[in-house]
């Protein structure tokens, strides 16, 4: 069976596809990669996504507007997956944009992902899984990380000690697996979405490329201190987090409760107590303190990491420094999955399984009170493939 997966994440920067082929072997499935791609958003589309998303006030027809735009951004995706698989797939995995993940009092009550399923079914023509989440927040979970299922799977037969999985996205998240015991994952925290955040703030700029003028800075022991007294941290799992809590604002308010005056300026000048390279390497030693501190808690002698955060070397320099002597770090590339499209494999298993009706959420991760089978399909001709039948006429009551 061949799938294509999609995958925009918290940093919403572009769109990640991978196509995959699974066969399955008694209790062993095999993925075969057939490629993948990464797809940029443009600078108009990027802000749109921004001006829907926490703390920000919108509108309905804004969300309207980005969930049409955004289904054709995928149903782009999705043909370019489809090519990648030699012209032929049996389903598409598009999982959407989140534009909100609703925590209240640690419980998740409702999750929003936007990019019209039915937009991607039009242009491709085979069955398309959406929204993904939203069972196993019904079924009283989190809704996220749903990456674990595939984390599970791929580190299944590690032996001699507990393992990690860590993807570095916008949010940090990790799934530890140990055996004899329950797959545990959650958001560890954040990845690159406060350091993008202060990318854009303070250097006119969507990241820091190669975490350059991070690497020039310096960690600021009060501002690193304030970012580490965030509540979430001591949370225990299960739980989930996003932009909703780790967005600008929040950057500013620690940042504002330092400051005598304004932040420098992006060339360095400007009369603030955080230079602007200071601040992005104390964002860098936050993201991996709070990633090395999570490994060291569960005892973990060796971390496979994908995602952006991967491509950053001044936190992967100091990820591989914390854990020096402790665990072993290295990348899912190792293991035949490429780093950057991870996520997009990951969520093409979740198609799988869903197609078979298996469950795709892991309670012992979510929280939710039951496995469940995840995703809403939207069909383009017969379900499934099945057989087309005869269009009806005329229809007639039975009584």
């Amino acid at each position: 069976m061949r799938i294509v997966g999609l995958m925009s994440g918290t940093s919403h920067d572009g769109v990640d596809v991978a196509a995959a082929e699974f066969t399955v072997e008694g209790d062993t499935l095999w993925l075969r990669p057939l490629g993948h791609r990464e797809l940029r958003h443009d600078a108009d589309l990027r802000a749109e996504i921004t001006a829907v998303l926490p703390p920000a006030a919108t509108t309905v027809e804004a969300v309207c507007r980005l969930d049409n735009r955004l289904g054709e951004v995928f149903a782009e995706a999705a043909a370019v997956g489809v090519g990648l698989a030699g012209g032929t797939v049996d389903a598409v995995v598009s999982p959407g944009q989140t534009v909100f993940h609703w925590i209240d009092g640690g419980r998740a009550r409702g999750t929003l992902q936007l990019g019209s399923a039915a937009r991607v079914a039009a242009r491709v023509g085979v069955p398309v899984l959406s929204d993904l989440r939203a069972a196993d927040v019904a079924a009283g979970g989190q809704g996220a990380p749903l990456v674990p299922a595939f984390d599970a799977l791929l580190l299944a037969d590690a032996r001699g000690g507990a393992r990690a999985a860590l993807n570095l996205g916008g949010i940090a998240n990790l799934t530890v697996v140990a055996p004899g015991a329950p797959v545990l994952g959650y958001d560890v925290g954040p990845a690159n979405a406060l350091l993008d955040a202060a990318a854009r703030r303070l250097l006119d700029a969507p990241c820091d490329v190669d975490g350059a003028r991070a690497a020039a800075g310096r960690v600021h022991p009060g501002l690193l201190a304030e970012l580490l007294a965030e509540p979430y941290y001591a949370v225990p799992p299960p739980k989930s987090t996003g932009k909703e809590l780790f967005h600008a604002g929040y950057l500013d308010a620690r940042l504002a409760a330092l400051a005598a005056g304004p932040v420098a300026g992006a060339d360095g000048g400007g009369g603030g107590p955080v230079p602007v390279d200071d601040v992005l390497a104390t964002l860098t030693e936050l993201t991996a303190r709070v990633v090395a501190d999570a490994c060291d808690r569960h005892g973990v002698v060796e971390v496979v990491a994908a995602g952006g955060g991967v491509r950053n070397p001044t936190l992967w320099r100091r990820l591989g420094a914390l854990g020096a002597g402790r665990w072993r770090l290295r990348t899912t590339d190792e293991l035949g999955i490429p780093a950057q499209a991870k996520e997009a494999y990951a969520f093409a298993l979740l198609g799988w399984l869903s197609w078979h009706g298996l469950p795709g959420a892991l309670p012992s991760v979510t929280g939710a009170t039951r496995a469940s089978v995840l995703g809403s399909w939207t069909p383009a001709g017969p379900a499934f493939g099945g057989p087309t039948p005869v269009p009806p006429r005329r229809m007639r009551v039975a009584t």
